[in-house]
């Protein structure tokens, strides 16, 4: 079991941001804080990392002396010193035995290596994308997020398992120029001229690799981008028939895709032939030189082998070394990236001596809340009213009025920038986060639930319900009868989202699931304004067992469900108009009054304009 990843350290502002493309450049300058960042994710394995290099470079200096053997083998054979061969063939054996041993070492250690840095890389995103706050998430795209939880980690993947023969291929590459100047300078030297023939060729060759591949990743994003809208929309897709207008618009971007690909494969396959040719070269002045000095008598012919193998070994290293320069661009980037989402700054957080919310009565209280999503186009405007112990108050009004935004302070997701948000008669802020979740309920007008069986949705929130207590709750609220029907009872496998379940099957669920984690608060955000009015009859009766010996704040649009609250709270443009019973509130001539007599069988299907809101409130 590896130490705990390191903790992401402050620094300086990225690059990019989330929601720009710059961020998203194939590749990435070397920037030493960067990798000093990374490198601190490999120091808990760094008993690991030496025992690689180690085997790489043992791996390396075997690769070496191999040919350097073999040469003196055939020199020894032609000479017919028998003793000198035995010594060379012992030698020979020894130093394949220890390449064979070494490489499959350091392959097996730098896979080991790169998934486990990779298992706590993922871990410390995963982990920090549970605490990030709501502001951040309304304002990142979805895709955006995972592209960094996957594709970026994924490139770091590559270039962790690829840089532990970095070091060995260059130790290869720099002792074959060191054996190859020993045996004969000036061979040596004429073998090495096509080496900056190699680098010049490189250089031109990187700028228009460079543009090609981000253009092949920029078509490729848009392609996967319009295959996930298609597949996601899919019912309206069909809904609409436009099967075939959108299967035309993805030609397009699938045939722009196709061409990009194509040419970023020919400039990235270009490079291999080349250094064939190149190594033909070498291979032709080796030959060439070689063999007349081999002739003249000048050179030994266990030099001259010894030489053709290793120009055949020489370019290698060059090849490797440059892709994995291609590749540790390609890491800069994505840690960049990763490194960018891990120092999003997590705001909603226990301030130092939280207490926790326990053995207070259950209220809420709004004292002068002044709250936007954009604080300088606030959405609540000095808001004030309280919740008693066990009320039911019914949050009404237009959409926009700020319905959510309330329910939104209340549980703390976002921090009201004037005022105080009470809970128990204690200011949110001040207590724990914890604390606050089990006092607080939210049951929401889609309820999302996960993939995995009914029983375990049931008891999300609640790990030690048991079984009993599942059932129990399900029977309460009327989803007993509907979940004994399924296949498998309460261990039928919800698909994505529970869409093999209606609406309000779905929603029952999720009251039930309420109803186990049993809150002294509970809140419903719009619960029944997708369902069908036979379903609403069940509903109503669930609710009446949820709110039984609870504090419920209700955000509705349907009238039949406003009526039983004890108190009704009217919003309209992020003010309090009027509150009271419904009783109270028809006998006054306000907004209530007006958007209930009407002909509309919910308050979100009724526009109110500002002029409007003032004359009730004047009225009131």
């Amino acid at each position: 079991m590896s130490e705990a990843a390191p903790a992401p350290a402050p620094r300086r502002a990225p690059r990019a941001s989330l929601g720009s493309s710059e961020g998203d450049d194939v590749f990435g300058i070397f920037d030493p804080r960067v990798a000093r960042r990374f490198m601190a994710y490999l120091k808990p394995h760094r008993t690991a990392v030496l025992v690689a290099q180690a085997a790489v470079l043992l791996s390396a200096l075997s690769q070496v002396t191999l040919p350097l053997v073999i040469g003196r083998v055939i020199a020894s054979a032609t000479r017919h010193d028998t003793a000198a061969l035995n010594r060379n063939l012992i030698a020979f054996a020894v130093a394949a035995a220890v390449f064979v041993a070494m490489f499959f070492l350091e392959q097996m250690l730098s896979s080991r290596l790169a998934q486990r840095v990779i298992f706590d890389i993922r871990r410390s995103m995963f982990a920090h994308f549970q605490d990030v706050s709501l502001s951040f998430m309304d304002k990142t795209h979805v895709g955006r997020i995972m592209s960094r939880l996957q594709g970026d980690v994924n490139s770091l993947q590559e270039f962790l398992e690829s840089s532990t023969g970095a070091l060995g291929d260059l130790v290869v590459l720099v002792g074959i120029s060191v054996v190859l100047l020993t045996l004969d300078l000036k061979l040596g030297l004429l073998t090495l001229t096509v080496l900056p023939a190699l680098i010049l060729i490189r250089a031109v060759w990187l700028p228009y690799s460079k543009v090609s591949f981000r253009v092949a990743r920029d078509a490729s994003s848009t392609a996967n981008s319009a295959l996930a809208e298609n597949i996601n929309g899919v019912r309206t897709v069909q809904e609409t028939r436009r099967e075939q207008v959108n299967f035309e618009l993805y030609s397009e971007k699938a045939i722009e895709n196709f061409k990009a690909q194509a040419h970023a494969s020919w400039l990235s396959q270009i490079m291999v032939p080349t250094v064939d040719v190149l190594t033909g070269v070498a291979m032709a002045i080796v030959i060439l030189v070689g063999g007349e000095a081999v002739l003249g008598g000048r050179l030994d012919v266990g030099v001259m082998v010894t030489f053709v193998l290793y120009v055949q070994r020489f370019f290698d290293p060059v090849r490797m070394l440059s892709m994995q320069y291609t590749i540790m661009q390609r890491a800069m980037a994505a840690a960049h990236r990763i490194f960018e989402v891990l120092d999003v700054p997590v705001t909603i957080t226990d301030k130092p001596g939280a207490q926790a919310l326990s053995g207070v009565e259950p209220t809420v209280e709004f004292k002068h809340v002044t709250f936007g999503y954009d604080p300088k186009r606030p959405i609540l405007h000095d808001v004030t009213f309280s919740v008693r112990p066990r009320e039911v108050v019914a949050l009404v009004g237009p959409t926009g009025s700020g319905k959510t935004s309330i329910i939104a302070l209340t549980h703390r997701f976002y921090e009201a920038d004037q005022g105080q948000v009470l809970v128990g008669g204690k200011d949110v802020r001040d207590v724990t986060l914890d604390s606050l979740g089990r006092t607080i309920g939210m049951v929401l007008q889609e309820p999302f639930l996960f993939t995995g069986t009914i029983a375990e949705n049931v008891r999300y929130n609640t790990e030690g319900a048991t079984r009993e207590d599942v059932v129990a709750a399900a029977k309460a609220v009327s989803a007993h009868d509907f979940i004994m029907r399924l296949p498998e009872g309460y261990e039928t496998q919800l698909g994505q989202r529970g869409r093999n379940l209606s609406m309000g099957q779905r929603q029952l669920i999720s009251f039930a699931r309420a109803l186990v984690a049993d809150p002294q608060i509970l809140i419903l955000d719009e619960a029944t304004a997708n369902i069908d009015s036979f379903t609403e009859q069940a509903i109503q009766k669930a609710l009446k067992v949820l709110f039984a010996g609870r504090t419920c704040m209700v955000i509705a649009h349907r009238l039949a469900t406003i009526r039983d609250a004890d108190r009704i709270i009217v919003l309209s443009q992020g003010r309090i108009l009027e509150q009271g019973g419904h009783d109270q509130l028809m006998a006054r001539d306000g907004l209530y009054r007006h958007l209930y007599t009407s002909a509309h069988a919910s308050f979100d299907d009724q526009v109110v304009a500002a002029t409007g809101d003032a004359e009730f409130a004047t009225r009131t």
